[in-house]
């Protein structure tokens, strides 16, 4: 069901773009609500002061709940498609959320976190592709990487609510922030209502007018445009060649074929493995524990500065929401890692001091750089993974490719959550070294293995694994000089004949043209 409320063209972009983003705010606040919680005297008395083993059992198991959501998702995301994924992630979120809120054991608490992790995992899934799939190419890096930087926005919301709600007593004070998460969840339910299908999803299910009439609607254009014949005729080329092979198992995901699609489904695994491998969720969900057990500050401050510290999350996203599309995709993780790197080695390096002469004064330099680590994850590792995910894959196993990406994300933020509170308590200082190897470690792995994506369409990806980055870029490059001798000689009224120019996907573009002067200049 689409009701037309926000119309056609820029209107219903812009749309699309809040729709996604608050999917992902909903993401990053249900992140960040427990770490101000899991300290918070009435909580601690209500669920009997659970050991730091059960703590890490009862935070993670809401990403143990993401996973099984990917999992879901990888099963029945391509037959519901984007709009009705949103909306079965949003009612899990909704059931989940409700039994937080009420919960008076652990076991309840448990049970709750799982559900509502099952809606998120559905949400992170879909939400990506779906923005990649209703946008320019040469906007889209911009657009998807929003989205996590709207995590952050989340995720400074609940703990700054955390932080004020520390000061009221009674259960009130946990309650009412788990239970405001469904607040989102609504949001969201009633803007989906508002917005189109995905039109290569429509393509695929050979829906094609209602495809075309999206791609019209976007775009504020007749279906004579010429940007939405190349756009239809793309996808339809992109579709016809992955079909030939026929449809596609489960068991066929990893295998070999023209289009690697074995290949690009293990980058989307291993892209989000990095995103959540350098360490960030020890830093997301357990930031004031860290600031009060191992630095030795007071609740209240580790409360504030664990505010300030996501916020440098926020800050930092808002490079690669302007800028990704010109910086590209493999320098900002490269450069990422390596800082991420630095910034754990100084919090080792200055916690390891924490039982000397000078031991607050150096433990408590540590802090700075908390920050300085938050605010390169938020500029490189946070949002690269999110949009090189969706558009590294090909169509026909874009849903269930993303949600194999997002499983990874899912699965190895549940190992982190849960073994933090064991190894910040065994390994009160060295901790850190673990992911400084860590992320040095991915530097090598994005230069070798993971090709450059950037400015690319979605159905040049195919070509970008079957002709090579070089010969895709240097044929895009000539079609470009072409393209401009074109505009040159129609200015100059250098007309002699007609002919045409091709595109990289084989489709004619149309134009009158001196054939000699074009060769000549080209």
């Amino acid at each position: 069901m689409h009701f037309n409320i926000f119309g056609r063209g820029r209107t219903l972009r812009i749309a699309v773009a809040i729709t996604c983003q608050m999917a992902f705010v909903f993401f990053g606040y249900d992140q960040g609500v427990f770490s101000g919680i899991i300290g918070n005297p009435n909580w601690l008395d209500r669920f009997g002061h659970p050991k730091s083993s059960l703590e890490g059992i009862i935070v993670s198991i809401y990403n143990l709940g993401m996973f099984s959501g990917c999992v879901l998702n990888f099963v029945v995301g391509e037959k519901l498609g984007r709009r009705k994924s949103m909306w079965l992630a949003m009612a899990f979120v909704i059931v989940g959320a409700t039994l937080q809120t009420s919960a008076f054991s652990t076991p309840h608490l448990m049970v709750a976190r799982y559900i509502t992790g099952i809606g998120t995992g559905i949400d992170t899934t879909t939400t990506p592709v779906y923005q990649s799939e209703l946008c320019d190419a040469r906007i889209r890096g911009r657009l998807v990487s929003s989205e996590p930087l709207f995590v952050g926005v989340g995720i400074v919301i609940a703990y700054w609510f955390d932080y004020g709600m520390s000061f009221v007593g009674g259960s009130i004070s946990w309650r009412l922030p788990i239970g405001c998460q469904m607040v989102f969840a609504f949001a969201v339910i009633f803007l989906v209502f508002g917005l189109p299908e995905s039109p290569r999803w429509l393509y695929a299910k050979g829906r094609n007018e209602e495809a075309l009439q999206v791609l019209c609607d976007m775009y504020n254009a007749p279906e004579e445009d010429a940007k939405i014949q190349e756009e239809q005729n793309a996808i339809l080329e992109v579709l016809a060649i992955e079909r030939e092979t026929g449809e596609y198992r489960w068991s066929q995901l990893l295998e070999r074929d023209e289009v690697q699609t074995g290949r690009r489904v293990m980058l989307a695994y291993g892209m989000q493995f990095m995103n959540q491998m350098g360490g960030i969720n020890l830093v997301v969900y357990y930031v004031t524990s860290v600031l009060e057990d191992n630095v030795g500050l007071t609740r209240d401050l580790s409360l504030i500065l664990g505010g300030c510290i996501n916020t440098m999350f926020v800050i930092g996203s808002l490079v690669p929401t302007f800028f990704l599309d010109r910086l590209g995709r493999r320098r900002p993780m490269m450069f990422g890692s390596l800082g991420l790197a630095i910034s754990m080695m100084m919090i080792a390096v200055l916690l390891s001091f924490s039982d000397t002469a000078n031991g607050k004064s150096t433990s408590g330099a540590s802090v700075a750089f908390f920050f300085t680590y938050m605010l390169i994850f938020g500029a490189s590792v946070n949002c690269i993974p999110w949009v090189y995910v969706p558009e590294i894959l090909p169509l026909h196993v874009r849903s269930k490719g993303a949600a194999i990406g997002t499983s990874a994300n899912a699965l190895w933020n549940f190992f982190v959550v849960m073994i933090t509170p064991v190894i910040t308590e065994a390994l009160p200082w060295q901790w850190p070294f673990i992911f400084m190897v860590l992320n040095l470690s991915f530097i090598a792995l994005v230069y070798f293995c993971y090709p450059e994506t950037a400015n690319l369409t979605l159905e040049e990806m195919d070509q970008l694994f079957t002709r090579g980055d070089d010969d895709l870029r240097a044929d895009k490059k000539k079609l470009g000089r072409s393209t401009a001798v074109v505009r040159s000689l129609d200015r100059g009224g250098a007309w002699r004949k007609r002919g045409s120019v091709t595109g990289m996907n084989g489709l004619d573009g149309k134009a009158d043209f001196d054939a000699e002067h074009v060769e000549k200049a080209l």
